[in-house]
């Protein structure tokens, strides 16, 4: 077995790879910021957050507010836009200079991009698109949850002899902390060293997609097999109550709506205060993406649905007289 750059013994402390936009934190990084300081203090260690980009210093200080102790910063022309070389560049170099024990990173394109790189890199594993994390009892490892064949089997993964236990983890998964402007923590700029004949990628235009962010619904409205193609109600539903609509894994395979309205393992985590699910059967996969909805309201024909496990509320009905009582009560209480 290759050994890592360096050892277990060498290893010290937890940390965050802060991805940032235009200066300003993602919101997964404020996601990683809160499980972080809640493992960090299990741990009894420091938390500290990477942070590359120009002009980020706002950022780092955003990061303290939300429970950093410590951010790294690399601040440096060529890192104000991420690019592969750049960025797998300057973050493997302070990683290797600091040797932290655990690193964690958005499961976002660049996040996983850049997580596959220092992989490869520090000659470590990466436990990919976790959605749960925790330290096991005794030996004090990192474990990742995480799901395969389709989400029918959850594995629990960790990294016994090479360092640092990096794992990638789903947005949405970890809610956010609350900010504190009064905490107090360290900033620490590191000198950066890139050629830029070496970054092999040139930003000819940068458009930043704009579209729904089902993360952030208070309401929404998801839809499975059971809608057949037909989501105009679940749309209108949604409309009238503020909220968004979501959708099962069938649902999108068949096209039937875009893959960034996908709830579950395989799609995205949700928080809302109310989740209305309509026509799905409720496997696990699909759960895992509002079992932390304030109310769970489910409508399925089928009594044993196994979705009528995890809801408040369980109505037994065809889906769409039901749905279509529901708009007329909405639309007369407007």
């Amino acid at each position: 077995m290759i050994p890592s750059a360096y050892s277990p013994e060498e290893a010290r402390g937890l940390w965050v790879f802060l991805e940032q936009e235009a200066g300003r934190l993602e919101g997964v990084a404020l996601e990683l910021l809160g499980k972080g300081r809640e493992l960090a203090q299990a741990r009894g260690v420091p938390l500290t957050g990477l942070l590359l980009g120009q002009g980020v210093e706002p950022a780092a200080r955003e990061a303290i507010a939300h429970g950093a102790d410590d951010v790294v910063v690399a601040d440096d022309p060529l890192l104000a836009v991420y690019t592969t070389d750049a960025y797998a560049s300057v973050a493997a170099q302070v990683i290797l200079d600091r040797k932290p024990e655990t690193l964690l990173l958005g499961a976002t394109p660049n996040g996983r991009d850049l997580a596959g790189r220092l992989a490869v890199r520090l000659r470590t594993g990466l436990t990919a698109d976790c959605t749960g994390l925790a330290w096991e009892e005794g030996t004090g490892l990192l474990l990742g949850e995480v799901s395969g064949f389709g989400g029918g089997v959850m594995a629990s993964i960790k990294c016994a002899r090479h360092r640092p236990q990096m794992a990638t983890v789903r947005p949405g998964i970890f809610p956010p902390p609350s900010a504190d402007p009064d905490r107090a923590g360290r900033m620490e700029f590191v000198p950066v060293s890139l050629d830029a004949a070496k970054i092999r990628t040139e930003i000819l235009e940068r458009v930043r997609h704009e579209g729904v962010d089902i993360t952030r619904a208070k309401v929404l409205v998801a839809g499975g097999r059971g809608v057949k193609g037909d989501f105009a109600p679940l749309t209108e539903i949604a409309r009238l109550l503020g909220g968004e609509v979501g959708a099962s894994r069938v649902a999108c395979d068949l096209g039937w709506i875009g893959r960034d309205r996908q709830i579950g393992q395989t799609g995205f985590v949700t928080r809302p205060k109310v989740a209305l699910v309509c026509g799905i059967s409720g496997a696990t996969q699909f759960t895992v993406g509002v079992k932390d909805a304030g109310l769970i309201i489910a409508i399925n024909s089928d009594p044993e649905a196994s979705i009528f496990e995890e809801a408040d509320l369980c109505v037994v009905d065809d889906l769409f007289p039901v749905l279509e009582a529901l708009i007329a009560e909405l639309r007369g209480a407007a």
